[in-house]
């Protein structure tokens, strides 16, 4: 295979590095150019992946790899050129490509909704997953030699079938569909219950009907809002693979695929895009913070204090409110920027579920339920939700930096555990004190 490679490489006075240590497995292979120095590291993949009508004949191809390699003495490489102070650093290419679309074709011109899914289907393209590789002390794979260690960063490219492409479960997030183990499908069931009951929780949602004049406009309120948001998800697929074949895509960050397809496009689209995105993120976190200083002024702030107050006072708490809330949803964004944000919509979704779901649900449909059992699953919901995102393996892998397996609970969508959670603590609470009908009412 080594002669065969060197045969097929067209890179001149360029040498294959023999697989040893972290790279015995095979799935890299690494060229170095022997007059430079700079290495190259290629994925081996198949010619024709799963779903090609084509027949690869067992043949593999390379695909040259992005990557970032640092020293332990701080010099970094990008794509095999080294980095030099004082001069514009090298960036990572673009991706987001088709590697072909089937049938022989060079293009398909315009495309209707239905025509550009049928070609995506028909077509490969080159997904790209990120690879951390720490070599053992004593190695590098630079011309430099005496360094203790080498930490590098690849982006390995891989041809995927649009057949597969389009095939439920396929991305990370949603790949308990598929799995054969319980607990993968178990987050799966969690993450889909999160997200159909979460959306009726949100703070954000919740404070619509605060603007409706009665239950006909509420009602016209919430088909709006439901239609609109629903014609939203449908864009976001075409958008996904718009950008996934636009080669706009920034490989190191997948959650920025709207605004730099439309920078791919136009420079005036990109600032639309990019004005409509921020100003829907301020509409968002505005409408969170009110509903939040409001919760602490109105009601946590009556709880505590017994005695009247005036406006102005709690215009001012509710000032200081905002700015603490701010503040903490800035520390959290910085500390959880490493995350996809499928995952952070996940988790916001399992955290309102468990917190607000039950109360909700139990205060229109059970005449039973009392303050103190909406007040008590209210903060055993949104307190266990918490917990088991901060103990999952997707926050000890990404937050913390220990291993996944080490987490203390099996998987990382917590609505299945807490929002019943949520439920049984309310009714038993509830059960257990009485209502304020029965407190006004005098004793026999």
């Amino acid at each position: 295979m080594t002669a065969a490679l060197a045969a097929d490489s067209a890179r001149p006075a360029t040498e294959i590095l023999a697989p040893t240590g972290v790279w015995e497995k095979g799935q890299i292979v690494r060229l170095r150019e022997t007059d430079s120095g700079a290495t190259s590291y290629w994925a081996l993949g198949d010619e024709f992946p799963e779903g090609a009508t084509d027949a690869g004949n067992g043949r593999v191809v390379l695909r040259e790899c992005q990557s970032v390699v640092t020293e332990s003495d701080g010099r970094t490489w990008i794509n095999g050129t080294l980095q030099q102070e004082g001069e514009k650093p090298t960036k990572l290419h673009r991706v987001g490509q088709l590697e072909s679309l089937g049938d022989d074709r060079q293009s398909t011109g315009p495309l209707g909704p239905t025509g550009f899914l049928a070609a995506i289907q028909q077509s490969t393209a080159v997904l790209w997953r990120p690879l951390d590789v720490k070599l053992e002390p004593g190695t590098s794979d630079t011309e430099a030699t005496g360094t203790e260690a080498t930490v590098i960063k690849l982006y390995v490219p891989k041809a995927t079938h649009g057949t597969r492409l389009l095939r439920p479960g396929e991305h990370p997030t949603f790949a308990g569909i598929r799995s054969e183990k319980l607990v993968d499908k178990l987050n799966f069931l969690s993450l889909m219950i999160a997200l159909f009951g979460g959306t009726a929780s949100l703070p954000h949602i919740l404070i619509r009907y605060y603007t409706v004049k009665d239950a006909s406009a509420a009602r016209k309120s919430t088909i709006v809002g439901i239609a609109s948001i629903g014609f939203f998800y449908l864009l976001t697929l075409y958008i996904g693979l718009g950008a996934m074949t636009s080669g706009a895509i920034d490989v190191k960050d997948s959650n920025l695929a709207a605004p730099l397809l439309a920078r791919s496009l136009s420079e005036w689209l990109f600032a639309a895009v990019s004005a409509i995105a921020f100003t829907t993120v301020l509409g968002t976190v505005s409408g969170l913070i009110l509903a939040s200083t409001g919760a602490i002024t109105r009601d946590l702030f009556s709880l505590c204090v017994k005695e009247q107050v005036s406006d102005a006072q709690l215009v001012r708490l509710a000032k200081i409110s905002a700015v603490v809330v701010g503040a903490v949803a800035i520390a959290l964004g910085i500390g959880f920027q490493g995350f996809n944000v499928n995952f952070l919509v996940g988790w916001a979704f399992s955290v309102a579920a468990s917190a607000n779901l039950p109360s909700l649900i139990m205060v229109l449909f059970w005449k039973r339920t009392t303050k103190q059992g909406v007040v008590a699953s209210i903060l055993v919901g949104m307190t266990c939700s918490l917990l088991w995102i901060l103990l999952s393996g997707d926050s000890y892998s990404k937050l913390y930096g220990l291993s996944a397996s080490d987490a203390i609970v099996p998987f990382s969508q917590p609505g299945i555990v807490t929002i019943p959670l949520g439920f049984v603590v309310l009714i038993a609470v509830s059960l257990i004190t009485p209502r304020r009908a029965e407190i006004a009412k005098p004793n026999a």
